[in-house]
């Protein structure tokens, strides 16, 4: 007779979650580190009385957002390489639905995480129950079903068995480095304390083998004839890279050949700066020494990137009649764009292959890429030494803002500093393992033209949602998967901070040490740029009060008031004085650094992005704007 186990249903899923192994290059752990959660009705009774019971080796987090303590668990599985993950669960309808920003930005950058929302009753009948939306339409359709159009798979357990083969399929999905994205199992708050008798086996300990997809001889054949046959090939590190642990094999290939790298937002810090073929980010964010490399380039070898308009510059970076492309992707979709030969594999795994297919072959790019790389350290020096003039603004970097409007702006906020001079001196200030993490505004811009990487994995920037309110939330998610020796830096805007920030207050709450590092210019300086930049007026994007003037908030209060550690910093010399005093601290920390609107960096050669611009209006302009974007247009549409 075949042995069951009665359980509920919710303790059948934490029982399963617990026997969840993962082997990577023959390296096995266990994969689901523990759970965040929020209680409340629909998980707390169900959920939440199974993990009293009995966690197991689950660690538990209790969050104060849903969305945030979700972004933490994004994070943490970014961090960790996909190679572990947390489980998420959250309290029926509005607590449910907080999660689906999060679930959007774990699909838009491929990470794993299971999103546990509970739902409503699956008998309906004390239905509408308190925080039961009703659609007309169908008496199916709950709040969860909006986690569809952000899940890499979905499912709803309306009974204690259909758990087995859901949890079956969610794991098979999560463990997949093709298809890795959000689960989500919808558990209806009824049939999570519903029991059945489960079968034994159910339990056994599960181990999940990330083989490595190997390309074929014709692949492999076919990709070193491209390589061989072309002049000046440019490899185009994404985050597949990263996830696959392919360093060693791209330095040895770009050193052996003198073939340049240039990096997406996802794939920076695969291979550290210091490497003298590494010319840093490319596209619309990019330095000037990758994309003019690319621009020179007959061949991409993208490998393990979605060219995403800020990598292609909105397709207006490559020379489409003169580039052929080389795609190395774990996903035919990916392998696919551009047209471009298809190299279906890991991207580790490829590397190994191509690597003796390419013997005595030399590209002539020369003496070009440390050239490139010489003439960037120049210009990020110059960056390091832009500061405010109070007689004469001459805007280096952005403009827009009047002398006047600057000067009020100085005055105010009582500060000189410029965002790049802030940026560089913290980038210098900080231990070379420290990891930072950002999102949103203009300082990804910062981050993928200047921070420079020195350590692998240390440069974590959510762009492939770039998702407002991830920073800090993400920071803790870092955390958990972080050395206990490094130190992790959230890098936040005022705007993101006030967007969400509440997940401090859980790294307070379990001793988990973040640093915020705040940039306040008080508004959100990105989104002023792009209004000003397409002819528009500032509106809406500054932050000023009902009677026009520039608000100051001090944002150092705020953490103190949650019992972190805050520094004002006005100066250059306070930013390294308080670097200095907080990595002697224990506790979470807060930097509240004005700095002046308009002194981020500015797009080089082959930064234009493809953005709606109004084909009528009043504004001079806007229509140039406009016509100014159709004529890009033209150059850019094959693809």
């Amino acid at each position: 007779m075949r042995k069951t186990i009665r359980l509920t249903t919710a303790q059948a899923l934490i029982k399963f979650l617990n026997q969840q192994y993962i082997s990577v290059d023959g390296e096995e752990s266990p994969f689901v580190e523990g759970i965040f959660h929020i209680f409340g009705h629909g998980n707390v009774l169900g959920i939440g009385e199974a993990l009293e019971e009995d966690p197991g080796h689950l660690k538990l987090f209790s969050g104060k957002n849903e969305q945030g303590m979700a972004h933490a668990a994004v994070a943490f599985a970014r961090q960790s390489l996909r190679r572990k993950i947390f489980a998420v669960s959250t309290s029926v309808g509005p607590g449910a639905a907080n999660m689906v920003t999060a679930a959007g930005t774990a699909l838009a950058n491929n990470i794993p995480v299971l999103l546990l929302p509970a739902d409503t009753f699956a008998t309906r009948q004390p239905d509408p129950v308190l925080q039961q939306v009703e659609q007309y339409s169908s008496n199916a359709t709950t709040t969860n079903d909006a986690f569809k159009a952000v899940s890499r798979y979905w499912d709803r357990v309306q009974r204690p068995e259909q758990l087995m083969t859901a949890l079956i399929r969610a794991f098979e999905v999560l463990t997949n480095p093709e298809m890795a994205g959000p689960v989500t199992i919808c558990l209806p708050q009824d049939t999570e304390g519903e029991a059945y008798d489960y079968p034994k086996e159910f339990f056994n300990k599960r181990i999940h083998y990330v083989n490595r997809t190997v390309p074929t001889k014709r692949e492999l054949e076919g990709a070193a004839e491209l390589i061989k046959g072309s002049k000046k090939p440019v490899i185009l590190v994404g985050g597949g890279c990263k996830y696959s642990g392919a360093r060693d094999e791209l330095i040895e290939i770009s050193k052996e050949h003198n073939i340049p790298l240039v990096e997406t937002h996802a794939g920076k810090s695969t291979v550290e700066c210091t490497f003298p073929n590494n010319l840093g980010g490319n596209g619309i964010l990019g330095t000037s020494s990758a994309n003019k490399a690319v621009q020179m380039s007959d061949l991409i070898i993208g490998i393990g990137t979605r060219y995403t308009d800020f990598t292609t510059a909105s397709k207006t970076l490559f020379s489409f009649d003169e580039t052929c492309f080389l795609n190395i992707n774990v996903s035919r979709v990916q392998a696919n764009k551009f047209d471009a030969f298809q190299v279906i594999g890991d991207a580790k795994a490829s590397l190994q292959g191509l690597k003796p297919l390419l013997k005595n072959y030399t590209s002539e790019f020369g003496d070009i890429p440390a050239s490139l790389k010489k003439e960037w350290h120049q210009e990020r020096n110059r960056l390091a030494h832009v500061h405010f003039n109070h007689e004469n603004f001459d805007p280096e970097i952005k403009g827009h803002f009047s002398q006047e409007t600057m000067n009020k702006y100085s005055e105010v906020l009582n500060t000189d500093l410029s965002q790049t001079e802030v940026f560089l001196a913290l980038n210098e200030a900080v231990d070379k393992n420290a990891i930072v993490v950002s999102s949103a505004g203009s300082l990804p811009g910062d981050m993928q033209r200047l921070w420079d990487p020195t350590v692998p994995n240390t440069y974590h920037l959510e762009y492939g949602y770039s998702c407002m309110g991830y920073e800090i939330a993400g920071s803790l998610g870092v955390r958990l998967a972080a050395a206990p020796d490094q130190e992790v830096y959230a890098l936040v805007g005022d705007g993101s901070f006030l967007m969400l920030h509440t997940e401090l207050v859980t790294a307070l709450q379990y001793g988990k040490k973040i640093n915020i590092i705040l940039f306040d210019n008080s508004g959100y300086g990105c989104i002023n740029n792009l209004q000003m930049d397409n002819g528009g007026a500032s509106r809406g994007t500054e932050l000023r009060t009902y009677d026009n003037q520039i608000m100051t908030i001090d944002y150092a209060k705020v953490a103190e008031g949650y019992g972190a550690k805050a520094y004002h910093v006005h100066t250059l010399q306070e930013l390294k004085s308080a670097i200095k005093d907080a990595k002697q601290q224990k506790l979470s920390t807060l930097f509240d650094i004005k700095v002046l609107p308009k002194t981020m960096t500015d797009g080089y050669d082959g930064s234009w992005w493809n953005v709606g611009v109004s084909k009528v209006s009043g504004k001079q302009g806007v229509l140039k704007a406009s016509e100014s974007r159709e004529a890009v247009l033209e150059d850019a549409k094959k693809y």
